[in-house]
């Protein structure tokens, strides 16, 4: 029978089964290596280096953080809070979202619950600062009507303004236009905090990052991964990052008698020189580091320099408040450990390594500093 089989149509059946064959190792090989991905948020390998060092639990001196969302003042069981605050060494909590949301009304009944709230049951532990309304801005009288509102909650016991990104980035006019952070209507706003010696919480724009090509080259591809909203280089309404603070420093060259706190060290926790440059230029400017700690933790040589250049222009900030990840930032702060975690990955897939600051610029940035900008803080929490 085989002499009826050509040569020609073995090959054809060989090479049948070989394509066959290959296929079916391809297709196994495809399976194997699906079964073998992981996502990046997944990927979580245990670190097999072996150096000194332990997570801090507790910071070495009594602190003040400058920078704290506790959106539910106005009923907050704040000796709960007080007793993780002690477990911290937290001596003093600034709430900036004093005011909360809404319409004036309901600012002002939020703000009055918690300072309330503050006053009956953690008078010296809670600071409060007020928030203004930006989208009234044609209103007439605008600007008296907000200053009132500032000299009202300054009179009931709030010790700064906090201004929220959305101004530059989405607060609009009556007629639809973007509020630029240095439009003159809003000077009386600015005036009126230097008058009263209080200073001004600013957070403008956002991460450069955000306004660049969203893609493997940028270092906050897995944020905006997470958080598409935040990306806005493609929007038509919202500027570039550059026109935003701009407009900011602005605000600091016009309004000098008005102490202002850049907040996340005015994005340029990866450009320490240029946040030099800048506090240099504007001494009416502080900065605190909320959010960014991670920025620093990669730069130890660097950031510690920075820290004892500016040693009086730094507050401590954390920003959204969870206890457990104030240990990070005490380590980064205090200790001279290598290699260990930020605990955000959209904000850090890198390793930290602690400045292992002096104690005295320690003292400087954990409550001396801020004593100093708000003197109805007691400094008897901090002997």
């Amino acid at each position: 029978m085989l002499k009826f089989i050509s040569i020609k149509n073995i090959f054809k059946v060989v090479a049948s089964i070989a394509i066959i064959t290959m296929a079916i190792y391809i297709a196994l090989d495809i399976v194997e290596k699906k079964r073998d991905i992981m996502s990046f948020e997944d990927y979580e390998p245990i670190s097999t280096l072996n150096v000194e060092g332990k997570q801090v639990y507790s910071a070495k001196f009594p602190f003040i953080d400058v920078h704290s969302h506790q959106w539910d003042m106005p009923l907050k069981d704040l000796g709960k809070l007080v007793k993780e605050m002690d477990e911290l060494n937290m001596g003093y909590l600034i709430n900036l979202s004093g005011s909360g949301f809404g319409p004036q009304s309901a600012k002002d009944l939020y703000f009055n619950q918690s300072m309330k709230n503050i006053k009956e049951n953690q008078p010296e532990r809670f600071g409060l600062f007020v928030n203004v309304d930006f989208e009234s801005i044609d209103d007439e009288n605008y600007g008296e009507t907000q200053a009132n509102i500032i000299r009202d909650a300054v009179a009931k016991g709030a010790i700064g303004l906090k201004v929220y990104k959305s101004l530059g980035l989405r607060n609009k006019d009556s007629n639809g236009n973007r509020i630029a952070v240095d439009d003159p209507r809003l000077d009386p706003v600015w005036d009126v905090c230097g008058k009263l010696n209080i200073p001004v919480l600013i957070h403008s724009a956002d991460p450069f990052q955000f306004w660049l090509e969203k893609d493997s080259k940028n270092e906050r591809w897995f944020e905006l991964k997470e958080k598409p909203n935040r990306y806005y280089a493609e929007s038509s309404f919202i500027p570039s990052f550059q026109t935003i603070i701009q407009e900011q420093h602005n605000v600091f060259k016009k309004h000098k008698n008005t102490t202002f706190i850049n907040a996340h060290l005015g994005w340029m926790a990866n450009d320490l020189g240029k946040l030099g440059k800048h506090l240099d230029e504007y001494p009416n400017v502080m900065t605190e580091f909320g959010a960014v700690i991670a920025e620093l933790g990669r730069q130890p040589k660097t950031g510690r320099q920075f820290f004892i250049d500016y040693q009086d222009r730094i507050l401590f900030g954390k920003d959204l408040y969870k206890k457990e990840e104030y240990y990070t930032y005490f380590r980064v702060l205090e200790s001279d450990d290598e290699y260990f975690s930020y605990f955000r990955k959209r904000h850090a897939f890198w390793k930290m390594y602690g400045l292992n600051l002096p104690d005295s610029v320690l003292k400087k940035i954990y409550y001396e500093n801020a004593l100093k900008l708000f003197p109805k803080i007691s400094k008897d929490l901090f002997r």
